[in-house]
């Protein structure tokens, strides 16, 4: 999924952690060759590939995934959206030669976006993408959920005490031993309120500190707003606290498409998620 994974565990022997993190490792691996369009192979690009080609049968962990993505797409009116795949392969090559995007480019592209244009069938365990040319790009949560996923094995194999981090998302377990929680650390916020203490939740960040390119003086971010075609210029960092991997880094995406005040009447909707946001006028 274009990043490293790592965890730390706490274990009552050496075998016992050694044992737990191979199966989480395997779990993230399965994961990615499901989810990762990096993978030309991966269950993703070969659903992208069939468009038109009718109902395909997929896996629940490509089901529920997509499930989960067209609920946020549809809370956050499109802002978050799994099909601007054919948007983001535009400005991989933009960030890459530094030149933008054309108009007819983004013209092109746009019209084959559209979380609407994806069926799902739950109980026939379908999906069936509409328009060829189709590009599904789950950047924006799949990395969280391969954290949950991750934890759910670690918890599994009876190590509870554990974090799971990949890129700007982390999933948290029990406290370490002797701790009342993990301690976790985030940007974009006052030095007063940086340090968090967290257990059994997940927090996400996404926002354009690193991932940029500045053309024609303008900064531009890697995320890509689906609603127009084009990356990001509000200079948006967005931390997102949730009960879970899979909704903290869907809306941390969201939010930050979305902007400070409509991401945090979207954060609202959700029980038990807080959210930190910087912006470049605070």
């Amino acid at each position: 999924m274009g990043g490293r994974a790592r965890i730390v565990l706490y274990a009552r022997d050496q075998a016992t952690a050694e044992k737990a993190a191979r199966a989480a490792f395997d779990r993230i691996a399965f994961l990615e060759d499901v989810m990762s369009d990096y993978r030309p192979t991966s269950e993703i690009n070969r659903l992208s590939a069939s468009a038109l080609g009718g109902a395909v049968q997929v896996s629940p962990e490509l089901l529920f995934i997509l499930r989960k993505s067209r609920e946020l797409s549809r809370r956050s009116g499109g802002a978050f959206d799994v099909t601007v795949g054919p948007l983001v392969k535009l400005w991989r090559k933009a960030r890459k030669s530094g030149v933008l995007p054309n108009s007819e480019e983004i013209s092109a592209a746009r019209k084959l976006v559209g979380w609407r244009k994806i069926t799902l069938d739950s109980d026939a365990s379908t999906a069936q993408l509409e328009v060829p040319g189709m590009q599904l790009d789950l950047g924006g949560i799949a990395k969280g959920y391969a954290c949950d996923e991750a934890m759910r094995i670690l918890k599994r194999a009876g190590t509870r005490s554990a974090l799971v981090e990949m890129g700007g998302d982390v999933v948290v377990g029990d406290p370490p031993p002797g701790k009342t929680g993990w301690e976790i650390e985030i940007a974009n916020t006052d030095p007063a309120h940086r340090k968090l203490i967290l257990s059994n939740s997940a927090i996400s960040s996404s926002g354009d500190t690193e991932q940029f390119v500045e053309i024609g003086g303008i900064r531009y971010s890697h995320i890509v707003d689906p609603r127009t075609g084009l990356g990001l210029t509000s200079r948006i960092a967005v931390t997102v606290i949730a009960p879970n991997g899979v909704t903290s880094d869907g809306l941390s995406t969201a939010i930050s498409v979305l902007g400070e005040k409509r991401g945090r009447t979207l954060a609202g909707t959700y029980p038990g998620v807080s959210v930190y946001i910087r912006t470049a006028s605070n």
